[in-house]
């Protein structure tokens, strides 16, 4: 029964581009293929987690020309759903929405954990420029109202998101739990993440 299982909510990435011709030239340049992505975000995450969850996983509107305003408005629709402990997890440009969302606005259950997985803290990205609204705030404190246990994941060999971000987010948070791999390759495209699942399982033996 989906009542009885305690509900995380994963936000995804995307991209976010300063004006139309910007986000134009990104769609001719980027590269594309043909072949299956397999992340750590899908079909593992079930299985390693069990039937004791239920994962929501909601489409972000436009994640490839993002706008924060948009995310918010949508993110904001599915709270007559959620229920008190609820686990949020955001990746990359959804790891910094959850970061702005939260030291904004205050949240309308009870979380019990969030994990906030390669968020860019600001715009010294590697590749990417950070816009679309969804720059934070200098004052970042309701963060620890709305979600007292906070961990941050970083990789030290990401190419998107560098992991100087990781100090930049620890000073501002300090009540937050940050951590940094030097095993995981990339910006977290990867197709098991048992670190996580280990934290997850103990946030509710807990």
């Amino acid at each position: 029964m989906k009542g009885n299982k305690t509900q995380i909510f994963y936000i995804h990435g995307g991209d976010t581009h300063p004006n139309e011709r910007a986000y134009q030239r990104w769609l001719r340049m980027r590269p594309v293929t043909i072949e299956k992505k397999i992340t750590w975000t899908t079909t593992y995450l079930d299985q390693a987690l069990g039937r004791r969850f239920h994962i929501i996983r909601p489409r972000m509107p436009l994640q490839d020309n993002a706008k924060y305003r948009d995310w918010k408005t949508h993110f904001e629709r599915f709270f007559p759903k959620l229920k008190n402990n609820i686990i949020l997890i955001g990746q990359s440009l959804g790891g910094i929405f959850l970061a702005k969302y939260l030291s904004e606005n205050k949240f309308p259950r009870k979380i019990l954990s969030a994990y906030l997985v390669c968020p860019p803290f600001d715009d010294t990205l590697r590749k990417e420029r950070l816009a679309g609204g969804f720059r934070l705030k200098s004052d970042l404190s309701l963060i620890k109202k709305n979600a007292p246990k906070l961990t941050l994941l970083f990789s030290k060999n990401d190419d998107v998101v560098p992991y100087v971000h990781a100090a930049k987010y620890a000073k501002k948070l300090p009540h937050a739990k940050v951590l940094v791999y030097k095993h995981i390759n990339g910006h977290f495209r990867v197709a098991r993440l048992p670190e996580i699942v280990r934290m997850i399982k103990h946030d509710i033996k807990k």
